[in-house]
Order: C-alpha cells, then sequence, then structure tokens
C-alpha cells in the first residue's frame, strides 16, 4: 500500500509548520507548497488559516487556492480546511462589521460568537455527528479551540442519508458557559471536504488520532 501524499497549501497564513509535522507523524507524505500542479495531485490537500477571514481569502486568492479547492472538490478529490481554513469554505464571513465572500462550499455565515469573552480559547468537548469518519474512536475526547468567530448554524441540513445523496455530518461544540453559552460548527464531513474549526495539529493524541482518520480515508 502507497503512502498517501498530502500537499499543505502554504499561501501566507495558518500554522503550516505544526500541520506538516503532524501529519507526517499519522504517515502522510506530505508537502509545503502554493504549487497549483501539487496541490491539485496530491491524495490530499490541507487548507490551514489563522487570523482574519477577509485576509485569508485575499492570501488563498493570491495563490489561485480558490481555483485549486474548487476544482479537487468538483473531481471528488479530499480538502482538509482548519480553523479559518474551514470557515472560508462557507459563503460569507462578517468581521467589524465588513462582510467578505468566502469559497462559497456551503451556504451560511461566519459570524462573531455571541459569547461574554472572546476568543474562545481551549480544551473542549465536541458532540460528533453520527457516523463520523474524523472522530471515529475520539468522540469523547476534547480538542484544542481559539477563534472569536464561527459559523452559529449549518443552513445545508444534516438530515439523514436518502438515495444517492449522503447528508453532510456535522459536528458542534459550545463556547462559553450558562446563559453566555454559545454554540456553534466544530467539524463538517461533507464528501470530499472536511474541516475542523479547532486545532488539531495542537490538539494532542485526540487530535492526531482524526488526522490519521482523514489520512487513512485518502
Amino acid at each position: 500500500m502507497s503512502t498517501p501524499t498530502v500537499t499543505v497549501l502554504d499561501y501566507g497564513f495558518g500554522n503550516v509548520r505544526s500541520a506538516v509535522r503532524a501529519l507526517e507523524h499519522v504517515g502522510a507524505d506530505v508537502t509545503l507548497t502554493a504549487d497549483r500542479a501539487a496541490a491539485e495531485s496530491a491524495d490530499g490537500l490541507v487548507v490551514p488559516g489563522v487570523g482574519a477571514f477577509a485576509a485569508v481569502m485575499e492570501g488563498l486568492r493570491a495563490v489561485r487556492g480558490d481555483q485549486i479547492v474548487g476544482r479537487r472538490l468538483a473531481g471528488g478529490r479530499p480538502v482538509l480546511g482548519i480553523c479559518v481554513g474551514m470557515q472560508v469554505m462557507f459563503e460569507r464571513g462578517v468581521e467589524h462589521g465588513v462582510e467578505s465572500e468566502g469559497l462559497d462550499q456551503w451556504p451560511g455565515t461566519v459570524e462573531l460568537l455571541q459569547t461574554p469573552v472572546v476568543p474562545n480559547m481551549g480544551w473542549a468537548h465536541v458532540e460528533a455527528a453520527s457516523g463520523s469518519t474524523l472522530f471515529a474512536g475520539v468522540e469523547d475526547e476534547r480538542f484544542y479551540f481559539v477563534h472569536s468567530y464561527g459559523a452559529r448554524e449549518f443552513p445545508l441540513g444534516t438530515t439523514e442519508d436518502t438515495g444517492r445523496l449522503t447528508a453532510p455530518r456535522v459536528t458542534w461544540s459550545t463556547a462559553g458557559t450558562g446563559e453566555g453559552e454559545d454554540r456553534f460548527v466544530a467539524a463538517v464531513e461533507n464528501g470530499p471536504l472536511s474541516a475542523t474549526q479547532f486545532h488539531p495539529e495542537k490538539s494532542g493524541e485526540a487530535g492526531l488520532a482524526l488526522l490519521r482518520n482523514w489520512v487513512l480515508s485518502l
């Protein structure tokens, strides 16, 4: 069995070195590059991201990352978004009253979490989706989050699988406590497109197990 090849898209945003090390640790042959041919031909593509939604989108477009992601998904080739790399998969993001277009792979808006304290930082449990591939074996573990914005709804729906269509598997988590608690999308598995709001590369053994699950699915 050949070693899965993974390209981590290098476009100036994201905790790329730790992501590369984590993916190598779980058995992938990893390349860090913005080269279009390499990004389109790899078994898997990882889109990392930290910082502002609009700035990440600008960086992606500068290396034609929007086209790379679109072409891969159109061909059923796996993509994994991490943190803001997940957020930009949605239709739009709103930060400080400014609306920015995302990659529009999913409908919905990324917006400020409605909690008394942001960013939402630290370790948290998730409500793993039924039948999840990513969370197999780590459904009850905690993962590391650091973000002020998130998708508080998932308009595409999460109904049961019907016919030829596989419903998105959506995993949720919460920020804040008590009356200040806010629910947000922690991960999505939607055909070839998967994404996590948390940082698996910073989430210890649970994060490595999740990345291993993704690599083994390639």
